[in-house]
């Protein structure tokens, strides 16, 4: 708690002075492109990235989680999916941005693109996906599957109707909390999908600009120190409504939980 609120107090106090309407829904502007105007291309960029992510990492992952947990019975490729998945965790980010541009960016084409940046991120989020989301599903109550058995329920049903309604609040906080681990990541957008300014609308083909890319050039180029803390907040503060709604989730389930029981 005291590391968070020197955090943010260091941001307030740095760049609270740059927030403002005008920070917030304009582009960058000035001589040196960021030290007038604001982030907004970069706010939509960034929302743009995690939702391509989310979509496209959320689905494979919640197949791989239902397979170990409730088909795989300790099988043996089970067993290796799960160490697979373990393993990917700890790849570093910037290996994953390698990946993504030799694979979505040259060998499939895609160019440096708003496509390329959004499915290089679900690469990288989705072994955490995948791990949060096979931990929800284990926390489900096993007396559920227990008795679907005795009774001669398919196990499909009892999926479809207990088990995956039981542990959707978990599902959507893994969902939630990759989201936000992907709104900070650098390395795999800056090959693949950021650039310093973009012009027009979003599209799925043209690069775009995104919050930690800004922030990156802000810092690097010392182009407004004040600005780039500014930037710094608004991405902090998106990190923990994220994370928060989460939290309000898991807490709400816990609570559902506990008064029915």
């Amino acid at each position: 708690m005291g590391i968070l609120a020197i955090i943010l107090g260091l941001l307030i106090y740095r760049g609270g002075g740059a927030l403002s309407w005008e920070f917030l829904t304009s582009e960058p502007k000035g001589l040196f492109l960021g030290t007038a105007g604001g982030i907004f291309p970069a706010i939509l960029g960034t929302f743009s990235l995690l939702a391509i992510a989310t979509v496209a990492a959320a689905f494979p992952a919640l197949l791989v989680s239902i397979y170990i947990v409730e088909y795989g019975n300790g099988a043996w490729f089970a067993k290796f999916c799960n160490y697979v998945v373990q393993s990917m965790v700890g790849i570093p980010s910037i290996l994953i941005g390698l990946f993504g541009y030799s694979c979505f960016v040259v060998y499939l084409g895609f160019g440096i693109s708003l496509l390329a940046g959004g499915l290089t991120l679900s690469v990288m989020i989705f072994p955490t996906v995948t791990v949060l989301m096979r931990d929800a599903l284990k926390a489900v109550n096993g007396e559920y599957r227990l008795i679907g058995e005795i009774l001669g329920v398919s196990k499909g049903y009892i999926l479809k109707k207990v088990i995956l309604p039981e542990a959707s609040p978990n599902l959507l906080s893994a969902v939630l909390l990759a989201m936000g681990y992907a709104a900070g990541a650098t390395a795999p957008i800056m090959v693949t999908a950021a650039v310093i300014l973009t012009r027009g609308g979003i599209s799925l083909h043209n690069p775009v600009m995104a919050l930690p890319f800004h922030l990156y050039i802000l810092f690097s180029q010392h182009v407004s120190i004040e600005r780039a803390y500014g930037t710094a907040l608004v991405l902090v503060l998106m990190l923990l409504c994220i994370n928060s709604l989460s939290q309000y989730l898991r807490y709400r389930y816990e609570k559902r939980v506990t008064h029915f029981d």
